[in-house]
């Protein structure tokens, strides 16, 4: 941790630029450790917009327009998916590629789908930032349903519940600094959350934002621009969900990270 605290302090554009190669070897328990990582500004960022800001309009910020630097091999993990992956985005080719294709390759090798805890996670990590990237260049404007990228991510919450963590932990990675990535996946988080038809998918949407919320700062600026969304547009309804009210334990927390979230106008 003090390794890391000095990188982050002396060398920031080297834990941004690797951030996707630090997220495939960091344990999913080691979360504030992660968060550091995903805290990481590079250095020609000097400061960033105050997420608190009330009627703050991301897709405004100049910043939004810039794509970050990846120095960590993106498509290295993602192995046999690549050719069909390529065909699928430029042109829903191969047509089954989605329905049947997709997800037994996420899977490790010699695993069956379906086995607990087998799913490739950084696979699953490089296949969620390279079909964010290949969106996000040839997307004209912000309308990001009924693209073949996000027909790729939205199979992903069809894996089994551990398949699910992985990928939507995948996506919350990617809400780092203001650039055009963390608006992207903030706008597919989000997406995900109010598109869902199983209740389960929201609840599990809401604990990867959540359990890196609750942990000590810092906190990833597009985390907290995607949670506050979350819970102030009353297009999602978060607070109408029953997960949010389940237990007299789980609405403390809801309501302290709100609370720590939300300026009173």
């Amino acid at each position: 941790l003090r390794v890391l605290l000095v990188l982050l302090h002396d060398f920031p554009s080297f834990l941004a630029g690797y951030s996707l190669s630090f997220c495939n070897v960091i344990p999913e328990n080691c979360v504030q450790l992660r968060n550091l990582i995903l805290s990481a500004l590079p250095q020609q960022l000097m400061a960033l917009p105050d997420p608190f800001t009330p009627n703050l309009k991301i897709d405004l910020l100049p910043e939004i327009s810039q794509n970050p630097v990846i120095l960590s091999d993106v498509t290295g993990p993602l192995g046999n998916i690549r050719e069909d992956l390529d065909g699928y985005l430029k042109s829903r080719q191969p047509s089954n590629f989605v329905g049947e294709m997709l997800l037994p390759r996420l899977y490790k090798e010699g695993a069956k789908p379906g086995s607990l805890g087998d799913v490739d996670a950084p696979r699953v990590n490089s296949l969620v930032l390279y079909v964010g990237t290949q969106a996000i260049s040839r997307l004209q404007n912000s309308v990001i349903a009924h693209t073949p990228e996000m027909e790729v991510l939205q199979k992903l919450m069809e894996l089994d519940d551990r398949g699910r963590y992985i990928s939507l932990n995948a996506i919350a990675n990617q809400l780092r600094y203001p650039s055009s990535h963390t608006h992207y996946y903030s706008c597919v988080m989000l997406f995900l959350f109010g598109e869902a038809k199983a209740e389960g998918v929201k609840e599990q949407i809401t604990r990867v934002l959540l359990e890196r919320l609750i942990v000590h700062r810092p906190h990833p600026w597009g985390l907290l621009i995607t949670f506050l969304e979350l819970i102030k547009n009353q297009r999602y309804q978060f607070w109408s969900h029953p997960f949010t009210r389940c237990a007299t334990e789980i609405e403390k927390v809801f309501e302290s990270v709100a609370r720590s979230c939300v300026v009173p106008d």
